[in-house]
């Protein structure tokens, strides 16, 4: 796990979430174009329950929080030493 630039957990944890939704878009795609081929019409896939919203735990969003918050302190140190050099 602290191989490489990746070693935050939380990171990996939101970066995991977000290639799941971006799979579950491709796959309605890829259903869409073979119904398309196959000349029926494009059935909509079930859609989840609204309102039903994730829950996260007190400590994913502590995790997710204080790894936010070392992007922007690392972000804004970054956006310093930019200025103090141009």
């Amino acid at each position: 796990m602290a191989q490489g630039n990746i070693k935050d957990v939380a990171t990996l944890e939101m970066a995991l979430v977000g290639y799941q939704v971006e799979k579950e878009k491709i796959e309605s795609k890829i259903r869409e174009i073979q119904s398309q081929l196959k000349g029926k019409p494009v059935v909509a896939p079930a859609k989840k329950a609204r309102g039903v919203k994730r829950a996260l735990s007190a400590a994913a969003r502590r995790r997710i929080s204080v790894a936010q918050k070392k992007r922007w302190a690392e972000h804004h140190k970054r956006m310093a030493q930019a200025a103090r050099q141009g």
